[in-house]
């Protein structure tokens, strides 16, 4: 571990550079530049509302921002989850001229990401505005189930990073399992209640044992309903992310030489 505080770091600044650089270059020649990071989830959440809550007639309470803030999490997740198995490969140049920690590539990424879900908790804030919702002291669990997430998106990345690299097949494992995830998340409806009221054990399954449905409640209990988040299972996934994260760690540290000789 002091190996890692110590690349850390060292490299924080890289990192941090690497994401701006990704961010610029990501809306050049855009004539709209960054404003497509505010419209595009901005339509996805009207798309989704419309069809939830017209055609499906779902009538969870707040319905536009109960949808705006499962998809401005849920895409920080999808984003960062399904960029980490091709990570070394896509950044082989580099590796092959300098030596990288490359757990820094999976920080660059979240840092990158980070800055689009803020401009997105930008627009939740608007929504909290148009519905006149109060505001409690509940609010303020929104620091720990952040840093739970991040914890927990850093974990899988870096698994995800390393067994990427030696099996070619599964970036479309993963594509497949995050679209089984997305559904099973409960980010256009509540778990609780569309699920709970015919089979609570399997709503109880889907809320508790899928680590984004239940942050994403829990976020929405904050903001949304003024609720205490259950601080159990924050601290529960907030250790399991950091067991994977160790792990990931250790396993790159100890493989770290072998990638170049495999990309």
């Amino acid at each position: 571990m002091k190996r890692f505080v110590s690349d850390m770091k060292k490299y924080y600044k890289y990192a941090k550079y690497s994401a701006k650089a990704e961010l610029k270059s990501e809306v050049a020649g855009s004539y709209l530049n960054w404003i497509w990071w505010v419209l595009e989830p901005v339509c996805l959440m009207l798309i989704y509302a419309f069809i939830f809550g017209f055609v499906f007639e779902a009538r969870e309470k707040y319905f536009t921002a109960f949808i705006y803030i499962g998809l401005t999490l849920w895409t920080f997740f999808n984003l960062n989850i399904k960029s980490s198995v091709k990570m070394i490969k896509r950044n082989r140049a580099i590796i092959g001229k300098v030596y990288l920690p490359k757990f820094i590539l999976i920080e660059s990424k979240i840092f990158e990401n980070l800055f689009k879900m803020m401009i997105s908790f930008g627009i939740v804030l608007v929504l909290l505005i148009y519905y006149k919702i109060p505001l409690t002291w509940n609010v303020l669990y929104i620091i720990p189930l952040m840093i739970c997430l991040i914890v927990l998106t850093f974990g899988f990345m870096t698994l995800l990073m390393h067994f990427g690299v030696f099996v070619e097949d599964l970036g479309n494992v993963v594509n497949i399992g995050m679209r089984l995830v997305f559904y099973l998340t409960g980010i256009m409806f509540s778990i609780e209640t569309r699920i709970g009221r015919e089979n609570p054990q399997l709503a109880l399954i889907l809320g508790k044992f899928n680590p984004m449905a239940f942050l994403i409640t829990s976020f929405r209990d904050c903001l949304l309903y003024g609720k205490t988040p259950e601080i159990i299972g924050i601290l529960i996934w907030l250790a399991i992310g950091t067991v994977l994260s160790v792990l990931g760690i250790y396993i790159i540290y100890k493989n770290e030489n072998n990638y170049v000789k495999v990309i």
